[in-house]
This record gives structure tokens, C-alpha cells and sequence, in this order.
């Protein structure tokens, strides 16, 4: 049990301060913990670790008003509630959990980050909470089992949304030209699934989806005579600057 003779004992054995509202990080993963409780003289928290425990329902955060960052990966968590009192919070990592629905987010107005790979997130009602959470810009929804392309239409009126992970869904064999789709639909993409959204590669999408792939061929083509050109003028510059030198040399 999470009782309070615990909290101090894992504050003693970690070197964390015994007066408990003088702590502003703790760690409590890997303690085998099935409920959240006694954490209410805990009011200057700012980062609270709770992965790997056995926990089945987010509760008694009250007084974690401060908190910036919530982990609560690997537990036995159905339902995302309880967050209201966590105005701060910035980043929500609930990974590895058994969650049907993403939902009770919007209270969460400077939320940022939201890790929740490997739940059971399905249909296009499971993740359509998100179009009320505009100030995530780090969406994590890797390993879900989402099929349906439409999703596409709810990520796109993400305001925010710079990076994002679809990785190990069905939904990306399903739609069509997916990296192009996704570069071209969410404008404000600077990272997809495992690699980075570089300015060619939204050009280059960008031609395509106006003029097919002979646009994209053709956009594509002026970037690297661009990339040349730069890599050239730098040769040039660094040669120029040599031969100054052993000008200079020569004279002295």
C-alpha cells in the first residue's frame, strides 16, 4: 500500500526531503503499488513517476496542483479521469495501459505531450476527444489497433500537432501515399513516425498532391540543384579563404 510511512520511507532512501511538501520530483515506479493514495501533503510536486506499478485507476491527485509531468506507463489503467485538478500538467505519459477512449483531456489547457502507445484505441469516436485538446503538439499513438483513415480528418484540426506516431497501426496501410497524405494534411508537422518532416519533404508532398508525382519529380529536382548550388558556394568560399591565407603569407 501506498501509505504515508512508505512515501517517507522511499523519500529517506532516495535522499528526497523528509518534509513532504518540499519535494518537487518522486519517484515511485517499480514499487508494486495498486492504488494512488496519501499523496496530499505532496503539494509542491512538479514531476510524479508512477510506471510499472499495479495501479487501475488515476485518482487522489488533488493536491498536485504544481504538476508539470505525469508517468503512469505500465499499470493497469482503463480510463483516463481525475485530471482536472492538474492545471500545470504538461506532459501525460499513460503508455501500456488497457484504454479504450481518449477522454476528460480538455481541462488540461497547457497539456503539450500525450504518450498513450499500446492501449486499445480502435475507432474514430476512441480518439475524437483530441479535436477539444488544441494545445497538444506531441501525439503519441503508436501500437493501438486504429484502422479507420478518417482519423486523419480529426488529427488535421490539431492546431499544434508537430509530431506524431502512427507506427504499428493498420490505418497506415490503409491510407494511400500515407507519409505524403499525412506531410500535406497536417501543415504543421515537423516529425512522423520515426523520421523527421524536413522543408523538401513538404515541398516535394505539397507538388504532388497539386500536380501528381511529375510536380513532385520536378520540385524534388529544384531542391537538390539548391542543396548543390549551397554545397558548392561553401567549397568556393572555404577555397577563397585559403588562398587569401597564403597570400597573406606570401606577403608577410
Amino acid at each position: 500500500r501506498m501509505t504515508k510511512k512508505t512515501l517517507l520511507d522511499i523519500c529517506k532512501q532516495q535522499k528526497l526531503y523528509w518534509t513532504p511538501y518540499l519535494n518537487d520530483t518522486l519517484y515511485l515506479h517499480y514499487k508494486g503499488f495498486d492504488r494512488l493514495e496519501n499523496l496530499e501533503e505532496y503539494t509542491g510536486l512538479k514531476c510524479l513517476w508512477l510506471q510499472c506499478n499495479g495501479l487501475r485507476k488515476i485518482e487522489n491527485l488533488q493536491a498536485q496542483t504544481e504538476l508539470r509531468c505525469l508517468y503512469l506507463q505500465l499499470n493497469l489503467i482503463e480510463k483516463i479521469e481525475n485530471l482536472e485538478p492538474l492545471q500545470k500538467l504538461d506532459s501525460l505519459n499513460i503508455s501500456n495501459n488497457y484504454i479504450k477512449t481518449i477522454e476528460n483531456l480538455s481541462c488540461l489547457k497547457v497539456l503539450q505531450t500525450l504518450q498513450i502507445a499500446h492501449n486499445k484505441l480502435r475507432t474514430v469516436e476512441d480518439i475524437q476527444h483530441l479535436q477539444e485538446c488544441p494545445s497538444i503538439s506531441v501525439l503519441d499513438l503508436s501500437h493501438n489497433c486504429l484502422s479507420d483513415p478518417s482519423i486523419v480528418t480529426i488529427l488535421e484540426t490539431m492546431p499544434n500537432l508537430h509530431v506524431l506516431n502512427l507506427m504499428g497501426n493498420e490505418v497506415i496501410r490503409k491510407i494511400a501515399n500515407y507519409r505524403k497524405t499525412l506531410i500535406v494534411r497536417l501543415k504543421q508537422l515537423t516529425y512522423l513516425d520515426d523520421r523527421p518532416v524536413f522543408p523538401k519533404d513538404r515541398a516535394c508532398a505539397e507538388a504532388w498532391a497539386v500536380g501528381g508525382l511529375e510536380a513532385e519529380k520536378v520540385e524534388r529536382e529544384k531542391w537538390e540543384t539548391r542543396e548543390r548550388k549551397k554545397i558548392q558556394d561553401s567549397i568556393d568560399a572555404l577555397a577563397a579563404m585559403r588562398q587569401k591565407a597564403e597570400e597573406n603569407k606570401r606577403q608577410k
